[in-house]
C-alpha cells in the first residue's frame, strides 16, 4: 500500500484493530467496514459489543496471538489503553506495518469533513449523542463518532451523507490536539488524567487551550460561562450555562419525569423545552447542543421535537428497571464530579426515597489522585457501597485501594464489599432508589440486579 505523508483512506483494503472492542475504537471499525473494507481485531475479552461486531462482518480474537493476524495488513489502528508490550503490537512494529494511534486516524477522517466537537472531562458522550440527534432531527444528515451506545441509534456510530461530522474530542493521552474543529465545544476542565498530565494547569495550558487554538479559521467554539476566562481573546468565542452565558437555560424544574427548561440564546428563544433526561447538568449539555444546532441551521420545532424523543446513552444514568417499589439506573460515573452529578440528579427526581449506591473506582491512579472527592460525594448517598478498584491499564500502586476513599468517608452507613457480595447485601436491604456508578466491569452486575429486581416485583405481585 502505498503511504504518502498523509495516510490515503482511499489505499486501504485490511484494517487491523488492537483493542477493538473499546467504544472509541469499534466506532471506527464500523465506519471502515461500512466502507467496504476487511475488518480484523483482537481484544482481551468478549463483550456484547464485540459479539454485535462479529455479527456486523468483523473478525475477531481474544487470544494475544500472531498467528490469528491475516496477512497483507494495510493499516493498524490501536488504544493507549494497550501496552506497548502487547505482542501484537510488537509483532507490528517488527514487520514494519502502519501504526497509528486512534485519535490519529479519527483526526484524518474528519479532515475531509466539516466538523463538530465535544470537547470536557465530563460530559462529553451525552453532549455529542444530543447534538447528533438534534442535528439529524433537523434535516442534517450528519456523520456521528460517538463515546457511547446512543439508544436512538443503538450504535456509538452513523454514516451519514452530508458534509458534516460530530465527534468527541477525548483529552486523554491528548488525543483531541489531532482534531480540527469547525465548531467546538468545551464542557468542563477539571483535573483528570493527571498520570498523563502532571498536573491541572499542565492539562489546561497543553491540552485544553491547544485543542481550542487547532480551531479552524472562521470556526466557532462554545465554552461554558464559568470557563470562558481561560480562552479570552479567542476569536468567535461563546458562553453558555444555566443561569448564565450568551446561551442559558432558565427556570428549570422537573415535570411528570422530563426536565422542562427554558432557552435563551443568540439566535432562537424557546419555553418549556423538555427533557427526558435527568439533571441540571444534562440541561447544561442540552443547552450547548441546541446552540450548536441553531448555528447549523436547525429549527426550533425540529430541537423541540428532537429534545423530546431523544432515548439518552447507555450507562449515562439510563434507567435499567422501575416498578412502584424501586427504580434502578446505572452511571458510567468515574470522577468525583460524575458520580455528585448522578447522585443529585437521582435526589433531584426521588427526593423523597432513600439512594443506594454501588461505586467501583477506576484506576489505582484516578483512585489516588480523587480519594478525598469520591469519598464527598458517596457521603450524599443514604447506602453507599464501595467496590475495589478496577484497574484497566495500570499497575497497582502501592498502598492504594478502596479503603483510602473509604476512610475519608464520613457516611455511618458505608460498606465496603466485592461484587460477589453485592446481591446478597441488596436482597437484605431491599433498595428504594438503586444506582450502578463506575467505568470498570461494575456493567456486568447489571442484569443479575435487573433480573433478580423482576423476580421479586414478579412474586410480590402474586
Amino acid at each position: 500500500m502505498a503511504m504518502n505523508k498523509e495516510l490515503q483512506l482511499s489505499d486501504l483494503r485490511t484494517v487491523y484493530f488492537v483493542g477493538i472492542g473499546g467504544i472509541g475504537m469499534s466506532a471506527i471499525a464500523r465506519y471502515f467496514l461500512g466502507l467496504g473494507l476487511q475488518v480484523h481485531g483482537y481484544d482481551r475479552t468478549p463483550t456484547p459489543l464485540t459479539r454485535t461486531l462479529e455479527t456486523e462482518g468483523m473478525h475477531i480474537h481474544y487470544m494475544e496471538d500472531v498467528s490469528q493476524i491475516p496477512a497483507d495488513v494495510d493499516l493498524v489502528i490501536y488504544t493507549p489503553a494497550v501496552p506497548e508490550s502487547h505482542a501484537e503490537l510488537q509483532y507490528f512494529r517488527t514487520v514494519g506495518t502502519p501504526l497509528k494511534k486512534r485519535a490519529e486516524v479519527l483526526g484524518i477522517i474528519s479532515r475531509g469533513k466539516r466538523t463538530v466537537a465535544i470537547a470536557g472531562t465530563h460530559g462529553k458522550t451525552t453532549t455529542s449523542s444530543i447534538t447528533t440527534h438534534l442535528l439529524r432531527s433537523g434535516g442534517i444528515d450528519c456523520t456521528a463518532f460517538l463515546g457511547g451506545i446512543a439508544r436512538n441509534l443503538e450504535s456509538n456510530f452513523i454514516q451519514g451523507a452530508s458534509e458534516w461530522v460530530v465527534v468527541e474530542a477525548d483529552e486523554f493521552d491528548r488525543s483531541f490536539l489531532h482534531l480540527a474543529p469547525d465548531v467546538a465545544a468545551i464542557l468542563s476542565m477539571d483535573a483528570d488524567h493527571l498520570d498523563i498530565y502532571g498536573d491541572h494547569q499542565t492539562l489546561l495550558e497543553t491540552g485544553f487551550k491547544a485543542f481550542a487554538a487547532n480551531l479552524k479559521p472562521g470556526g466557532s467554539l462554545w465554552v461554558r460561562q464559568n470557563l470562558t476566562d481561560y480562552f479570552a481573546g479567542m476569536p468567535n468565542l461563546h458562553s453558555f450555562g444555566i443561569e448564565c452565558g450568551q446561551a442559558r437555560s432558565t427556570h428549570i424544574h422537573v415535570d411528570s419525569g422530563y426536565f422542562v427548561f427554558d432557552y435563551e440564546g443568540p439566535a432562537a428563544s424557546m419555553e418549556g423545552l423538555r427533557l427526558p433526561l435527568p439533571g441540571r447538568h444534562n440541561v447544561e449539555n442540552a443547552t450547548v447542543a441546541i446552540s450548536i444546532a441553531l448555528d447549523l441551521g436547525v429549527s426550533t420545532q425540529a430541537i423541540r421535537q428532537g429534545l423530546l424523543s431523544f432515548r439518552g446513552v447507555q450507562r449515562r444514568f439510563e434507567l435499567i428497571y422501575r416498578d412502584e417499589q424501586v427504580a434502578y439506573y446505572d452511571d458510567y460515573a468515574h470522577h468525583p464530579t460524575e458520580l455528585e452529578a448522578a447522585i443529585r440528579a437521582a435526589r433531584e427526581l426521588y427526593p423523597d426515597a432513600k439512594i443506594t449506591g454501588i461505586f467501583q473506582p477506576h484506576l489505582f491512579s484516578r483512585t489516588q489522585d480523587f480519594a478525598d472527592g469520591f469519598a464527598a460525594a458517596l457521603d450524599l448517598l443514604d447506602r453507599p457501597l464501595l467496590l475495589e478498584i478496577y484497574p484497566a491499564r495500570e499497575q497497582p500502586i502501592p498502598g492504594v485501594d478502596a479503603g483510602i476513599i473509604f476512610s475519608q468517608m464520613k457516611n455511618e452507613a458505608k460498606l465496603r464489599c466485592s461484587k460477589q457480595d453485592v446481591l446478597a447485601l441488596l436482597k437484605e436491604n431491599p433498595p428504594e432508589v438503586l444506582l450502578t456508578l463506575g467505568a470498570g466491569d461494575i456493567d456486568t452486575l447489571v442484569t443479575p440486579i435487573a433480573n433478580w429486581l423482576s423476580e421479586k416485583n414478579e412474586g410480590n405481585s402474586k
